[in-house]
């Protein structure tokens, strides 16, 4: 689970985070614009109606293979009764629900995809609503102009080292007799042991221990360490001129890795692009 982040609502501080590809809205800090000293009370009268209950169970059945409808029907079928009454908690624990996510602890609270946060919201206030979508997207205004500067100065790094590096490998370790496949095979070879160097795995390897992932092992690398690759590329074309065998230039790389990450982690520069 991602680091919490805070957008401030009309005074009223929101937290969110992200949980893979979703976004999450806490349902407790919302309900403190209807009543500061009770905010559960507020969710929980929400999930009395049975209008609540059948869009929570229209959006787990969109988006959760492994929501129980049976389950389901049956809390819809009490639903709005005077009688009626239903937690986060139970629901969850019911049905299976993914869509909303209770914590425990001084940070707990209920948390929900934005989808239904926002239509909390708009049962709480409407207007209360506009003003939480408006510095929601602030926030992931914010987000996407920093993953732009990190995507732009990953490209930046890569073309400048880009021809250095491969032009080291084409005059110094492939002959000229080698075919294209083999000429590919010396690439990887080359990325492999800056891998090896940075990330003590090959790319094989990482993949291995992250099939989920959906990029590879470079492109969850970090800020730090992909000013420590655009470094080692640069490293590892002199070293090539100078004619060292591989498993040398290894050692020195890693070197080189583990004294550039020691600086690089607490540099103030660097921070500023996180």
């Amino acid at each position: 689970m991602a680091k919490n982040k805070i957008i401030l609502v009309k005074g009223i501080s929101i937290t969110t985070f992200k949980q893979g590809k979703d976004d999450f809205i806490s349902l407790t800090d919302i309900a403190r614009n209807k009543n500061p000293a009770e905010p559960k009370d507020v969710v929980k009268n929400w999930m009395r109606s049975r209008t609540t209950i059948e869009f929570l169970g229209l959006w787990e059945q969109l988006n959760n293979p492994e929501f129980k409808g049976v389950e389901f029907d049956s809390f819809l079928f009490e639903a709005g009764s005077n009688s009626f009454t239903l937690s986060p908690s139970k629901w969850i624990e019911v049905t299976n629900a993914k869509g909303i996510i209770s914590k425990q602890g001084n940070n707990g609270g209920t948390f929900a995809h934005k989808d239904i946060a926002f239509e909390f919201a708009s049962w709480v206030s409407s207007g209360f609503k506009l003003y939480l979508i408006k510095e929601f997207q602030r926030l992931k205004e914010d987000e996407n102009d920093r993953l732009k500067l990190e995507w732009n100065l990953q490209r930046t790094l890569a073309k400048v080292n880009y021809h250095i590096h491969t032009d080291a490998i084409k005059q110094n370790l492939i002959p000229a007799t080698l075919s294209k496949d083999k000429i590919n095979f010396v690439y990887a070879n080359e990325a492999d042991m800056l891998n090896v160097a940075l990330f003590s795995m090959t790319a094989k390897e990482w993949r291995d221990k992250n099939p989920k992932a959906e990029g590879n092992i470079r492109d969850e690398a970090s800020i730090e360490q992909l000013v420590v690759l655009s470094n080692m590329e640069s490293i590892n074309a002199v070293l090539i001129h100078q004619g060292l065998l591989q498993s040398e230039r290894l050692i020195l790389l890693n070197k080189t890795a583990i004294q550039q990450m020691n600086s690089l982690v607490n540099n103030l520069n660097i921070k500023k692009l996180k």
